[in-house]
């Protein structure tokens, strides 16, 4: 027997995280914005003396860095896209930056949270109008970086094409079926971008938070609603935090996908009743893209192409079909 040319049956794993996102582009032109923002308020607050300044501008400091982090997990994906040490491409550094943005807003709000507890106790005297200047500059910078971030709220879909691949066993396998959880997560977005998203609308939310404490002290003498505000504002990035880990982490996991995608691979399968899934494996390999693992048994089995073509080859780029006859 000749060799054979298997070239036509092998496909890239790189699944399109070679193709620039649109968020990459968003993060480099806020992380310039907040960096040109940060060197503005760090020097102005050493050449006035302000703390005010000076404290927003190292704060500023601390989102770029954040910032950064996701800037690298785009670029890094995208550089490492070919790259056959990953076996599912690099879809999951996408997921890893958001985790890893999401912990970074976690420490956000426990220091918020301090600061704000160790103001309540111990009232410190407010430059007022200094304050609130800062606070209305902090604003109008997060203000235009959210919505830049947040534009048309980037799900990852990009227009490359990727083939689906499919291992047509003709053997029997001894299959151990679990008791599989179902989670709809709303992972259609990408998680890197959210992160950054959720960073840059924290400092918006401190900012207005931090206005409306001000105008209250300043006019009602409330000293107490700034730290009061912190507080709730600090609550809130922790609720974001958590719901952005628990996303990431579950991606991370190899979690199943959500009930809304399984049963829309499930109808696909089999819903001509030309064959019965006995084992069915569905997860996220990158924003939006999925691999299947799916074994079917049917009296008259069609083949492993057939039921392989049922599924969106942008959706689900990597697809392993097992048919079994009974």
């Amino acid at each position: 027997m000749g060799k054979i040319d298997i070239t036509k049956w092998q496909h890239s794993h790189s699944f399109g995280q070679e193709v620039r996102k649109e968020g990459e582009s968003r993060t480099l032109w806020v992380i310039a914005i907040t960096a040109l923002m940060m060197v503005i308020e760090i020097a102005a607050g050493v050449a006035f003396g302000s703390m005010a300044l000076l404290a927003d501008g190292l704060h500023m400091a601390s989102h770029t860095a954040a910032l950064g982090i996701t800037a690298f997990a785009y670029i890094y994906a995208r550089k490492h896209a070919h790259d056959t040490r990953f076996s599912f491409g690099t879809g999951k550094v996408n997921a890893l930056g958001g985790f890893t943005g999401a912990l970074l807003l976690a420490i956000f709000a426990l220091v918020m949270a301090w600061e704000s507890v160790e103001r309540l106790l111990n009232p410190t005297e407010i430059v007022f109008n200094s304050a609130i200047a800062v606070a209305i500059i902090g604003l109008i910078v997060n203000g235009v970086s959210v919505f830049i971030l947040g534009a048309d709220h980037d799900h990852g879909h990009d227009h490359s094409h990727s083939h689906s691949h499919e291992h047509h066993h003709e053997h029997e396998h001894d299959h151990s079926h679990g008791d599989h959880h179902h989670h709809d997560h709303g992972h259609h977005h990408d998680h890197n971008l959210r992160s950054a998203y959720l960073h840059v609308l924290a400092d918006a939310l401190t900012s207005v938070t931090a206005i409306i404490a001000l105008l209250a002290a300043k006019y009602f003498g409330w000293i107490w609603m700034d730290p009061v505000m912190g507080i709730v504002g600090s609550l809130l990035v922790a609720k974001w935090s958590w719901g952005l880990l628990r996303q990431t982490s579950q991606v991370l996991l190899d979690y199943q996908a959500s009930t809304a995608v399984m049963q829309q691979v499930k109808h696909a399968l089999e819903g001509d009743g030309q064959g019965q899934l006995s084992d069915l494996h569905v997860w996220l390999i990158g924003p939006n893209r999925y691999s299947v693992i799916a074994a079917i048994v049917a009296e008259r089995p069609l083949s492993a192409q057939v039921y392989r073509e049922r599924l969106d080859a942008q959706q689900f780029p990597h697809v392993t079909i097992e048919v079994q006859s009974v």
